[in-house]
């Protein structure tokens, strides 16, 4: 009598590695918006893992903590952000270029990365003290450095007033360009070049030596 052969079972196929890279960002992504909706404290693994639509002991397949998904969102905002600094400061422009280039990037930045940009708001005072985020106490230093050092040649140069308070200048200008993480939304009825466009026409009337 003949024997019945056995169904064969196929294993599943392994995702590949941009599959895999593709789920990590998404995953990241989920957890930047819980992190900024909820206060990083307040969020849990499960929390961020019921927003993903699985469980949170499938979250530890990809990432081994909280803590490690948080500097992966600051550290990926960062990098791309100084990427973009770099570009701008490198390029030999004119104080007032390089400033309004620096201000179009700082949006360009909120249009990809806003609840990672609302994270920093929020919560890099807190996490710069401890050892594993002191990248971001890092940037900040060289965050203000830079933009310092363009205020203070625009005044050298005659481009901008000789009164000019560029450290009181250097607060305004951060402080209102970053805190429009808090209502910008990806895909709204204005570009983050022509916010930024409104915006250097709104700060540049204030500062630029009358012609």
């Amino acid at each position: 009598m003949p024997t019945k052969k056995k169904p064969q079972v196929t294993a599943p196929k392994k995702p590949t590695a941009a599959a895999a890279q593709a789920r990590r960002s998404e995953l990241l992504g989920t957890a930047a918006e819980v992190f900024a909706e909820q206060g990083y404290n307040a969020t849990t693994v499960r929390a961020i893992a019921d927003h993903a639509g699985m469980l949170a002991g499938s979250l530890y397949y990809h990432f081994d903590s909280k803590e490690s998904m948080l500097e992966e969102i600051l550290r990926t905002f960062l990098d791309e952000l100084w990427d973009g600094y770099d570009t701008v400061l490198a390029s030999g422009l004119g104080p007032r270029e390089t400033l309004e280039a620096l201000v179009t990037e700082s949006f360009r930045e909120i249009d990809r990365h806003r609840a990672a940009v609302a994270i920093y708001q929020k919560e890099s005072r807190q996490l710069a003290v401890q050892d594993r985020f002191a990248f971001l106490a890092d940037s900040q230093r060289r965050f203000e450095k830079a933009w310092l050092s363009i205020l203070e040649q625009g005044v050298a140069r005659r481009v901008f007033r000789a009164d000019l308070d560029v450290r009181l200048t250097y607060r305004f200008v951060r402080d209102t360009v970053w805190v429009a993480a808090s209502w910008y939304r990806p895909g709204g009825q204005h570009s983050p070049e022509e916010i930024a466009r409104q915006y250097l026409s709104m700060v540049l009337d204030g500062i630029a030596v009358r012609t």
